[in-house]
């Protein structure tokens, strides 16, 4: 694993130049739109890098860009993989990892996500506080990577404290509403049964989705400080569920875009 990652290292180290990015962004289903924000110097396919997975989600767009946001230098993934795509977790977190050798400080991370506490409503932006791993795995399981980090870290603080309390600020002044909560992750790629949101909602989730925590263990496991932020796409408390399709997704996320968008951007910007 560590030959692969130097190996998309050096590749990528190559293809950019001099190019040092210092945050890293993970933009979730729906929400590739924070490119047309990024002065763009390189974009690279996925399909074009060794040892990268390719996106296999419609609505993912599978690009690597490096570019500026806020004048900031950044890396930004316009598409992610999930453990349903069929991927193992050491593929799902491969370019988490590839951004810290990158040199990558800080990590930004949004998704889609169902809501699940009753004081939310749709296109609501939450910034997540805590999470709940309800994978099948994780992806420290096996021999430690001792180069990346130790075998067992700490994951008692695993949101940062400080860019939380950025974020507020941010939104205050913007004066719109940002939620905060307990994001869950579960398998997928089916969504859940009304019994199972009862479940994720009585064991302290205040929203459910298919990401994230995988990648933000691996972040975390190499000592990287972790923001992220889920758009609520569908209410899941039992009195709103409804039939969901990917269009009505990818509408309420399109609703909440510009505001995660600022939200990020001014993050980046303060850093």
């Amino acid at each position: 694993m560590m030959q692969q990652l130097q190996e998309t290292t050096s590749y990528l180290q190559h293809r950019i130049g001099s190019f040092a990015p210092e945050f890293g962004i993970i933009l979730g289903t729906g929400l590739g739109a924070l490119v047309n924000d990024i002065e763009v110097e390189y974009s690279i396919s996925y399909a074009e890098i060794p040892n990268f997975p390719v996106s296999t989600v419609e609505s993912h767009s599978g690009k690597l860009i490096f570019g500026r946001l806020a004048e900031r230098p950044v890396v930004v993934m316009q598409g992610r993989f999930h453990y349903y795509e069929g991927y193992s977790m050491e593929q799902v977190v491969f370019p988490v990892r590839v951004m810290k050798l990158l040199g990558v400080k800080k990590l930004f991370v949004s998704n889609a996500a169902g809501g699940l506490n009753p004081a939310f409503n749709t296109s609501d932006l939450m910034v997540i506080t805590d999470h709940i791993n309800l994978q099948p795995s994780n992806p420290l399981i096996g021999k430690n990577l001792d180069e990346l980090g130790p075998r067992f870290p700490d994951m008692s603080d695993v949101y940062n404290e400080e860019l939380i309390r950025q974020a507020m600020v941010i939104a205050e002044d913007a004066d719109f509403d940002l939620r905060e909560g307990v994001y869950v992750s579960v398998p997928g790629p089916m969504l859940e049964t009304p019994a199972e949101y009862k479940y994720l909602s009585i064991i302290g989730a205040d929203a459910v989705g298919m990401s994230t925590v995988p990648e933000v263990i691996a972040a975390r496991h190499m000592g990287m400080p972790v923001f992220a932020v889920s758009v609520i796409t569908d209410m899941c408390t039992p009195d709103r569920i409804k039939k969901v399709v990917l269009a009505d997704i990818l509408e309420a996320a399109a609703i909440a875009e510009p505001r995660m968008t600022r939200l990020i951007k001014e993050l980046v910007r303060i850093q």
